[in-house]
Order: C-alpha cells, then structure tokens, then sequence
C-alpha cells in the first residue's frame, strides 16, 4: 500500500509499504477521505513546541473516512465493510484517576509516550489500523454522502467538546471569539446544531463574518481590538448578555479579545479556553466572584463526540455544508497543506486514488 512516512529529521515521503494487519483490539481501515490539519507543515518539519512525535518512522494523519478492511481479535461489534469515522484523540481503557491520553500518530506528553508509540500509523496513507475505541460506525442515514463532505465532522470535534465542557442548553446564547478561523467556523454550525437560539460570530475577517451572518440565528460583531467596546457589542449582540462564550483563538499575541467575550457574559456565564493565546489572560478577581462567572480550561472532545456528531448530522440539525472542503490526491500533500495552512479557508482532504 502507498503510506505517506515520517521520521524525525527526515522529510516526508510517499512510499509502498508492507499492508496492515489489525492487532487485537484494532481494525484496519480503507481511507476514503483524510483530514489534513492546519499545521500538518510545521509539524513535520518539527517547527511546533510542544508537540513529541512518536519514535522511529510512522504515518502521521489523525482523522479520516472509509471503509473497515478487516478486524483484529478481541473485536466484537465492527464488521469489515462498514463504513466508519475514525478519530485521533485516545484515552488508554484502564481504571485509574489519570489515564495516559494522546494524539495518535501525532503527539503526545511525554509521560504519555508509550500509548503514543502503540498507536503510529495515521490516516495519510491507503489503509489504516486504529483502536477500536476511536472508530465510530456512520449512521446508514448518511450513506448517500460523499467521505469528502462527511469529513466535516472531523473539524467540528473539537468545538463541540468545548461547548458540550461549557455546558450549552438548548435556547442559549453563544459568543464565538475565533469564529472566522477554521475550529471558530465549526463553533458556529455546531452551536446552531445543538440549540443556540443566537449565536454572535465575532472575529476581524469581514469575508468570514460576512457569510457567517447570512446564516439563521447568527450575528456578527468585527472586533476592534478595543476591550471595553468590543464588550459593549458582544453584550448588544448576545441581547444584553450571552449564557456562554466560546474562545478559540489562535496564536493571538494578546488577549484583547478574550478578554470581550469574558465581560461580554451575563451573570452566571461560562468562558470556556480552546485557542492558543500565546499572552497572559488579565482576570478581575472580585469581578469574576461578583457576578459567578466561570472560567473553564478544556482540550479535545469527549469520546462519544463523534457519535453524537454523526447524529446530529443525520437528523439534518448539522449543516455539512456550510464549511468548504478542498479536495486533493492523496500524492498531493504538498499541496493539500499550503491549502490547508490558509486563515480561514475550506477543510482540506487527501484521498487515496
């Protein structure tokens, strides 16, 4: 099979290798459709802190679409030819207060490398194999859709994590702070799927806002830069407050913006922090106590997010056409991640000929 292959230190390469065989507790899957991340570029060619590949050669690539190959032992209810979601964020299935956690393929803490080095081969590639605890089957509501356009889910993980963290109820109202940047476009769909009666897109690119707006149950707000006015609009928006702001930021310099969304919640409102502001956050104490705001730190997505996904899509309450989607072959990944690295543009798939 064709694999895209990374070693640490070594460019990137399309190469034939040896097939999978799935494991005990894994499948292995016939990619229809891959995810190419914003920073997929940096990451291999090891510009991004932070991030610990695994050891030796692997294939990187998190999310995809396709079609169950075969399954290992210990395998009970996946069948070979379903078609399925596979996903990249793994927590180890053990008993205890913390289990290891990591991004397959990808990175994760240190003290987490083992369950990392378990799991190397990712989703760029013709077949891939994953633990059966991150392949999700696709509803048979949502057969007629192609992977390319199914792989909007993929980008809607995250935000949907932070929102269901924040604890969004049906008919409240969201601010997205981010909302022109790739997860921040998501927020809005997924808020909107989950019930927001309103949802304030806020950002600085008119384009994005622009076609934002047109949506139902969306306003937007162009940020300024300008704390306390920007606040002031955010509240106006949100109809004098909103239940729950969504930060997702990215690589902001400053905290401007973050610092709106908190001062544009009601009494009670939640902040929750995805993005990766690389400033201090200023909190007024007595403030935050005076008015029982919360401020919630949260990463990824729960493990049932991809069903609950799937669900919502298939009930037709997540628009999978709202967000753009780039489509390349799968030996055009130089392409796909220029594509994919651009502020605010489509999702980008690489799919296998």
């Amino acid at each position: 099979m064709k694999a895209w292959r990374l070693e640490t230190g070594a460019p990137l390469r399309l190469l034939s290798v040896p097939d999978l065989t799935p494991r005990p507790g894994s499948v292995t899957i016939r990619v229809e459709a891959c995810s190419v991340v914003s920073y997929l570029r940096q990451y291999v060619e090891g510009k991004l802190p932070g991030y610990n590949p695994p050891d030796g050669t692997f294939t990187p690539g998190t999310n995809g679409i396709g079609t169950i190959a075969e399954i290992g032992t210990q395998v009970y209810d996946l069948s070979p030819g379903q078609r399925v979601l596979t996903t990249g964020s793994v927590t180890a299935a053990e008993n205890v207060p913390e289990p290891a956690v990591a991004l397959l393929s990808m990175t994760a803490d240190p003290a987490n490398a083992a369950l990392l080095n378990d799991w190397p081969e990712g989703t760029l590639a013709e077949v891939a194999m994953a633990p059966v605890s991150v392949v999700t089957p696709i509803p048979a509501e949502l057969d007629d859709v192609p992977s390319e356009r199914l792989a909007v889910i993929t980008r809607c993980l995250v935000p949907y994590g932070g929102l269901r963290r924040g604890r969004l109820e049906p008919g409240e109202t969201v601010v997205v702070n981010g909302a022109t940047g790739d997860f921040g476009q998501a927020a809005v769909y997924v808020a909107l799927a989950m019930g927001a009666s309103k949802v304030v897109a806020a950002g600085r690119n008119r384009t994005v806002l622009d076609r934002l707006g047109e949506l139902d149950r969306v306003v937007m707000v162009r940020l300024t830069g300008d704390v306390d006015a920007d606040a002031n609009a955010l509240r106006d928006a949100a109809g004098g407050g909103a239940d729950l702001g969504f930060d997702m930021i990215g690589g902001a310099t400053d905290t401007a913006a973050t610092q709106s969304t908190l001062a544009a919640l009601r009494r009670g409102g939640r902040l929750v922090l995805m993005g990766s502001a690389r400033a201090p956050l200023p909190v007024d104490y007595t403030q935050l106590m005076m008015t029982n705001r919360e401020i919630i730190g949260h990463f990824m997505y729960p493990a049932d997010a991809p069903a609950q996904l799937l669900k919502l899509a298939a009930g037709g309450l997540l628009d999978l056409e709202g967000i753009q989607v780039a489509a390349f072959p799968l030996d055009q990944l130089d392409g796909a991640m220029d594509k994919a690295a651009e502020s605010g543009g489509p999702l980008v798939v690489v799919q296998p000929n």
